[in-house]
């Protein structure tokens, strides 16, 4: 009878460490999770941050002919592709520049990678980040339509 009992008991013997094993893995997993979405949201964000930098430092590459004598405030396209193109260097970024067609926004895209600490053990290494910056030129007051 006490042998029964015995033996019962050691039936059971390890069926607690794999029940914890299998709970710390994913605890782990959402942790990890946790960790990587969180940076990859900064990473996002400080893409968005250096891109709308950018389109302000293109948005000040006016055409200077047509401001001086003001007849227009205008972006000269190729000084502001360069001027936000030279600010995605100094920052350590890439993305592009682009002028509208009417030159008066100007809009900055960046993008890059975050690497990942947790995700990499189930091979996912990296996740893809892209920024949006805009700058729109706007001379003298402006009031909100509707007023």
């Amino acid at each position: 009878m006490i042998l029964r009992r015995l033996q019962r008991v050691r039936d059971d013997d390890g069926g607690v460490t794999v029940f914890v094993a299998v709970c710390v893995l994913a605890l782990i997993g959402i942790i990890g999770v946790a960790v990587d979405g969180g940076s990859k949201m900064r990473a996002t964000e400080r893409a968005d941050y250096i891109a709308g930098e950018a389109a302000r430092a293109g948005g000040q590459a006016i055409d200077p002919a047509d401001a001086i004598n003001g007849t227009a405030i205008d972006v000269d396209p190729q000084a502001a592709a360069a001027a936000a193109q030279a600010y995605l260097s100094s920052a350590g970024a890439t993305g592009t520049a682009s002028v509208s067609g009417d030159s008066k926004t100007l809009n900055v895209m960046v993008t890059g990678s975050y690497d990942t600490k947790f995700l990499s053990v189930v091979g996912i290494g990296s996740l893809s980040v892209t920024g949006h910056g805009k700058a729109i030129l706007l001379h003298g007051v402006t009031a909100p339509e509707g007023n």
